[in-house]
């Protein structure tokens, strides 16, 4: 397996502490609520087959539109926008628990992948990233045992 090298988002602590246990107490905080710093961090599922990396992000309620991955550099970064409802229809809220505003997540990545077959689908709030091995920079070597 190759190791992939994980980089924290762009929230508030990530300069701090890289820990999500961190982030998760914070987040849960009154004072650091996601909806009052107008950004968020999606839950990412991450795994490696022997010929691809596979990435998940759960976002729901964020529009297609909205969403952009780039890569540069040996890194890809997937960022967007969860935009609030706007308050038109009367609603006075007295909980929000759901978490708005923009988004960032980088992640570097090994050597040997192919970044000109990478596929991204988003379907029902899920975006799923598949970045393939490129099979000609992968090299395994039989040592011969003497």
């Amino acid at each position: 397996m190759t190791k992939l090298i994980l980089r924290p988002s762009s929230n508030y602590l990530s300069s701090f502490w890289n820990d999500n246990i961190f982030d998760d107490f914070f987040n849960d905080s009154l004072f650091f609520k996601s909806n009052f710093r107008n950004e968020f961090t999606p839950n990412a599922d991450i795994a490696e087959t022997d010929k691809s990396f596979e990435f998940s992000f759960d976002l729901p309620g964020v529009k297609k539109s909205d969403l952009s991955i780039e890569m540069n550099n040996g890194n890809i970064t997937i960022s967007g926008e969860r935009k609030m409802e706007n308050n038109k229809n009367g609603k006075n809220y007295h909980s929000l628990e759901s978490s708005y505003g923009k988004f960032s997540r980088s992640f570097e990545l090994p050597t040997g992948i192919n970044e000109n077959k990478i596929n991204a689908k988003f379907t029902d709030g899920i975006l799923n990233i598949s970045i393939p091995k490129d099979e000609k920079k992968i090299v395994k070597n039989t040592i011969q045992i003497k």
